[in-house]
């Protein structure tokens, strides 16, 4: 994300909002399987399938910010893994 703000604080000066993102959707299902593996929990992960699913896509449109020539060079999976990470070496250094 501040690699995207710094992008836009060279080359946008419009009013307009401008989303950040990868411009690719996950599922919560499957956002906790990655979240699971990185952290590497092997229980079940259960779903209380008597409450609502909530919003069905959270997808941001990031045309805006293609167009101004900026892309996300991290994936969610590498984001995350990094974050462990440094979350892990913070706990151990406390």
């Amino acid at each position: 994300m501040a690699d995207a703000c710094v992008h836009l604080m060279k080359t946008y000066s419009g009013a307009d909002l401008v989303n950040i993102g990868t411009g690719e959707d996950i599922a919560i299902a499957e956002f906790a399987g990655v979240v699971a593996e990185i952290v590497g929990y092997r229980g079940e992960i259960a779903f209380d399938t008597s409450r609502p699913d909530g919003t069905p896509r959270k997808l941001l449109d990031v045309s805006r910010l293609t167009k101004l020539g900026w892309r996300a060079t991290t994936s969610l999976e590498d984001g995350l893994k990094r974050a462990y990470e440094a979350y892990l070496a913070e706990a151990q250094g406390a």
